[in-house]
């Protein structure tokens, strides 16, 4: 019997309300059973919803460098268990060894870049336009994150979303895709074991258009990550919208993949079947476009297709294998359909185009690594996302074309240029209209200290991974403090520039000419502040010397000293004021000397 794994709500392994189960099949091998896993309801979010904001209440109150040692502990225990976590996660899910390996790599490295950060919340200082008051902004928790996620990634991508959101101090409900929810489990047991308290982090497994759609319209779940389709993510968009709530959103693409005729045709074709066939075509950043320049186009496309038809499919536990199965039976079922789509249009079938045959296939959802060529622009299969293993080739005359065949689809995630000409390769970084551009590499390989996301119907202006994210999962608060002791006005009680001329005008030293600005520090008295070589004094320090009525302030160089020169107008120099310019210029480095008289006297 297969086991029975459960929920984590409120602190426990429970079963759900529900008491109903999905079971978890190993897609290159359908008679595996993994386990069997809760088809959770509105009452288990709900539970986890309350536990979760309890979980909040504790965890937004550790300073943001403990919560930052936990996640290093997360990532130390995922170093130790790397090895199992990716062999249960390619039994789940398909892909071969070598890129679930590289999945848990990017968890691990997605803590340990969030162990850093938790030092890294930089608020920031600034210059009030009033005297004695301080301006400043600091970052806070917001709350309970809602985090729904894919099947390709099963470790990787709840990592970008939960990491960064724990450091920032939320606590999280977790919702994983039904394909993959045992490496869900295995992961909230290393969160667990590394020390972050119960409640911090919930668990719910179950339907999206059940579990889903309960948490993201609950309203006690003020932030809402999500990573799937982009009609599902239109839906979920619009509830977030309606109810006020932060959102992320990750959605589909469109990658394509541009090599001229000056490229490197042996470093193109390499990349080109990493990123159409890796993962089996079921990543968000698949090259599923290759738009070739027709000078290369046929012997790029012979070698092409001679090295296709040689990678070998089977289960991804297997060291030989090179391509895995697809997630699921409808997974294929949609390949099937789009390559039929491309073929009623007129694409030529050069390769694959089916269902393997062989032993060790037969009970698996495996397909043949599939290249179509006489790819028009505007073709379905040129527009739509596929999600498996199908390559669309498209001949192009230019790269200015390219560019355009690149842009002209509803999606902007990822894409790449192979090229020998640099200045093709600067102009296309500009031009092509994608969140990330790859040059000379495929269209496949963030690194998870640098944003991710994309353009268009790809996302919705968020970023997951680098340091953008932690902005999503935090919230910025400005605090005023006036230790004036009086009422101060902003905009209206500020200082005003009372005139502008040049050093000339008051020096006759062409060696010191610069910018001197009169400014009105109250009804009686100025400042005037000189600045030389194109770096401007500090004003706001020169307005410590504001208990005078009028100062003026010289820069001279003496070798590498600096010398300031004060002379104070209508009446002689007060001790007081003679030792605050001698503080003030000596903590800038600089050596003073207070004089009575007029600016040239």
């Amino acid at each position: 019997m297969p086991e029975n794994f459960k929920n984590f709500i409120a602190g426990e392994w429970v079963a759900p309300r529900t008491g109903a189960y999905f079971e978890n099949r190993n897609p290159a091998d359908s008679d595996d059973v993994i386990g069997c896993f809760p088809r959770s309801g509105p009452d288990d979010v709900a539970r986890a919803v309350a536990s979760a904001q309890r979980g909040f209440a504790r965890w937004s109150k550790t300073p943001a460098p403990i919560r930052g040692e936990v996640l290093h502990r997360v990532g130390d225990l995922l170093v130790q268990r790397k090895e199992a976590v990716a062999r249960a996660m390619t039994r789940e899910m398909g892909k071969v060894l070598a890129e679930t390996r590289g999945d848990v790599q990017e968890g691990i490295d997605t803590a340990h870049y969030a162990h850093t950060e938790g030092r890294r919340l930089f608020g920031r200082t600034v210059p009030s336009e009033l005297r004695d008051k301080w301006a400043m902004s600091f970052r806070r928790p917001i709350g309970v994150a809602g985090l729904i996620t894919p099947f390709n990634f099963p470790l990787a991508i709840p990592t970008w979303k939960m990491f960064p959101a724990l450091l920032c101090g939320n606590a999280v409900i977790f919702k994983p895709a039904e394909d993959v929810p045992h490496t869900a489990h295995l992961l909230v047991e290393i969160l667990l074991e590394a020390g972050l308290p119960p409640e911090v982090v919930q668990l719910v497994h179950g339907e999206g258009s059940v579990v889903g759609k309960a948490m993201v319209e609950h309203p006690e779940v003020p932030v809402v990550s999500f990573t799937g389709s982009t009609e599902t993510g239109s839906v979920i968009g619009a509830t977030c919208g309606r109810m006020h709530k932060r959102l992320s959103l990750e959605m589909g693409g469109k990658n394509a993949m541009i090599v001229m005729d000056d490229a490197d045709l042996e470093l193109a074709l390499d990349g080109v079947l990493w990123g159409a066939f890796g993962t089996t075509g079921q990543r968000c950043t698949a090259t599923s476009r290759l738009v070739v320049h027709e000078r290369v186009h046929d012997q790029l496309v012979k070698m092409l297709c001679d090295r296709a038809e040689r990678l070998r499919l089977g289960p991804g536990l297997e060291a030989k294998t090179d391509v895995g199965p697809l997630i699921n039976e409808d997974a294929r079922k949609k390949v099937e359909y789009y390559v039929g789509v491309g073929r009623e249009e007129g694409a030529q079938l050069l390769l694959g185009g089916e269902r393997p045959t062989g032993k060790g296939l037969e009970r698996g959802w495996f397909y043949k690594p599939t290249v179509l060529a006489g790819v028009r622009a505007g073709m379905r299969v040129e527009q739509e996302e596929i999600f498996g293993p199908v390559l669309s080739v498209i001949k192009v005359g230019s790269l200015d074309e390219a560019v355009g065949v690149n842009n002209d689809v509803k999606y902007g995630l990822s894409s790449s240029l192979y090229t020998r000409d640099v200045t093709a390769a600067f102009r296309a970084m500009g031009e092509l209209d994608t969140g990330i551009t790859y040059v000379n590499a495929p269209t496949i390989g963030a690194e998870a200290h640098l944003p991710f996301g994309g353009v268009k119907q790809t996302g919705n202006g968020h970023r997951e991974g680098g340091w953008e994210v932690y902005d999503f999962y935090s919230e910025t608060k400005v605090i005023y403090v006036d230790f004036s002791g009086k009422l101060q006005r902003a905009q209206i009680d500020t200082e005003r520039l009372a005139t502008n001329c040049t050093a000339s005008q008051w020096d006759g030293d062409a060696a010191h000419t610069g910018c001197i600005s009169v400014r009105a520090v109250d009804h009686e008295s100025l400042v005037i502040v000189l600045s030389t070589g194109g770096s401007p004094l500090d004003a706001s320090a020169l307005s410590a010397l504001a208990d005078v009525r009028v100062v003026w302030v010289r820069v001279e160089r003496e070798g590498d000293a600096a010398c300031l020169a004060a002379r104070v107008l209508h009446g002689d120099s007060p001790d007081e004021f003679r030792d605050l310019v001698r503080r003030w210029a000596g903590a800038r480095g600089w050596s003073a000397t207070v004089a009575s008289g007029g600016p040239l006297g």
